[in-house]
């Protein structure tokens, strides 16, 4: 019998028993016959597992994520890469008026291009939470999952628990096949891992919320897979956000194309011979298949590691240097008795991990600028604080800036690997009159080993929604993700977002 969710999606589903798989894809290696492939239980995972798997610690984890990723979509409505996109999908595409996007009132598109949009939106200012292994889980994630939300009929809107179980399946998925790669664990060098474990994510977590079968969540991975991957050649530009906002709009799609009946491979995330699946994106990728959430230590990982949140809009690596830079500034302001002159600067050193894509000695964008560990430093020297307002043009522009970029070199130390969970950033101000100042962090504040306070999430939000809503509905919105899991319909949460 059909689902609540899938009846209600009768024009989108398949309602027919799902076809054999086509005999190209049975040539390529035999069928396993009694062992469940790594496949098969990521589709089985997805489509079993239950409410009850769900600890008080990850539903309090993932509301502090869905709340922080509408905020920053919500601020990420305003920036120009963002309104290029809208703009894109309003003139070249017929606008359904199905899907809500952020910050647009009365503006309505198809569900994928929704969750395009809002995808691009929740990364256009590289706002959105970042995890261990290296990727942005929820920006990927969430919008499919809302577009759905928006698209099912007034009577048939899933409760938020529903919400956070689809949503927790997504992260999950991406969690799960990162930590299957060493070479995951690092800063990436070759693809941005957003476009590859957030489609796979988004595909798992739509394919839940529409409540497909277990063979069907199994082929939108698969699917998924054959929609993923963006270079990071794009780093740095406005073109990165449409990673975001690909994954989102891919793995929706890959769900709904499942649910149509299309098929793929039934060993897309096994380590098979022969056979290139997801070991495409990770050459050491060592799978394992899933156990029943029952036979797991953990059931999610998200009970064992908490997610970082940014405290301003940049590369998750200048959270580091911008800390450690500040702690120089308090000495400084005491030195120059309130205001800081470049002429007091002789040299600044940075020792930051090697990662060329986030070495930018002179950006010439706010781009740029999110991903250059000489821009974050020096701005923290100036200023104390990095914020939104750093990366304007009028501060991009100030000649005292440019001053202090002018004499900032940088050391790779051997001890200071490229990887989120074991760097540090450190940084020395030799002062024209021979003085050295140091200032080093170890886990900036945000970090998952030490996480916002509900009080400066909250803050955050209020911050970045605020740009965009009124009061009432910032405040709406505060209340109805904290108690996301007692609502029985999502209708309080979707009426405050457009």
């Amino acid at each position: 019998m059909l689902s609540k969710v899938q009846r209600s999606f009768r024009p989108w589903s398949t309602l027919s028993v799902v076809r054999g798989l086509h005999k190209s894809a049975l040539d390529v290696v035999p069928r396993p016959t009694s062992e469940e492939t790594v496949t098969s239980s990521f589709g089985r995972f997805i489509q079993s597992v239950q409410p009850r798997h769900l600890s008080p610690k990850v539903l309090q984890r993932s509301k502090r994520m869905v709340l922080d990723s509408i905020g920053v979509g919500l601020l990420g409505s305003t920036t120009e890469v963002f309104d290029l996109a809208l703009q894109h999908c309003k003139h070249m595409y017929a606008l359904d008026d199905i899907s809500f996007v952020y910050g647009r009132s009365g503006t309505k598109l198809s569900p994928v291009l929704a969750a395009f949009v809002n995808g691009v939106a929740a990364h256009s200012m590289d706002f959105d939470d970042t995890w261990h292994p290296a990727t942005h889980p929820s920006g990927a994630v969430l919008p499919a999952l809302l577009a759905i939300c928006d698209m099912l009929p007034s009577n048939s809107k899933p409760s938020g628990l529903d919400l956070l179980m689809a949503f927790n399946v997504g992260i999950e998925i991406q969690g799960r096949l990162m930590r299957f790669s060493n070479e995951a664990h690092n800063i990436p060098k070759r693809f941005h891992p957003p476009s590859v474990v957030g489609t796979m994510g988004s595909a798992a977590a739509s394919a839940r919320l529409l409540s497909l079968d277990r063979s069907q969540c199994s082929h939108a991975l698969a699917i998924a897979a054959s929609l993923a991957g963006a270079p990071m050649a794009n780093a740095a530009t406005q073109s990165k956000p449409l990673h975001i906002g690909n994954a989102s709009r891919l793995g929706l799609e890959a769900a709904l194309l499942a649910s149509r009946g299309l098929e793929a491979s039934p060993l897309v995330l096994d380590a098979v011979p022969g056979v290139a699946g997801f070991s495409a994106f990770y050459e050491d990728y060592a799978p394992r298949p899933l156990g029943y959430p029952e036979e797991e230590e953990h059931s999610f990982l998200l009970d064992e590691q908490d997610m970082a949140f940014k405290r301003f809009p940049a590369h998750l690596g200048m959270h580091w240097v911008a800390d450690a830079a500040a702690v120089i500034h308090k000495t400084l302001v005491g030195f120059s008795m309130g205001s800081i002159s470049p002429s007091m600067v002789q040299d600044i050193l940075l020792r930051v991990p090697q990662s060329k894509y986030i070495n930018r000695p002179f950006p010439e964008s706010e781009h740029q600028a999110r991903h250059s560990f000489q821009f974050n430093a020096c701005t923290a020297l100036l200023d104390g604080e990095v914020t939104v307002q750093s990366f304007q043009p009028e501060a991009l522009l100030r000649p005292e800036l440019h001053a202090l970029l002018s004499r900032v070199r940088v050391e790779h130390p051997k001890d200071n690997p490229a990887n989120f969970d074991r760097m540090y950033g450190e940084v020395e101000v030799t002062l024209v009159n021979g003085d050295v100042l140091r200032g080093r962090c170890d886990t900036f504040y945000g970090h998952w080993r030490n996480p916002l306070s509900n009080e400066s999430l909250c803050k955050k939000f209020r911050n970045n929604a605020g740009a965009v809503l009124i009061p009432e509905k910032v405040d709406a919105l505060v209340e109805a993700v904290d108690g996301l899991e007692y609502l029985t319909n999502l209708k309080p949460l979707l009426a405050q977002l457009q």
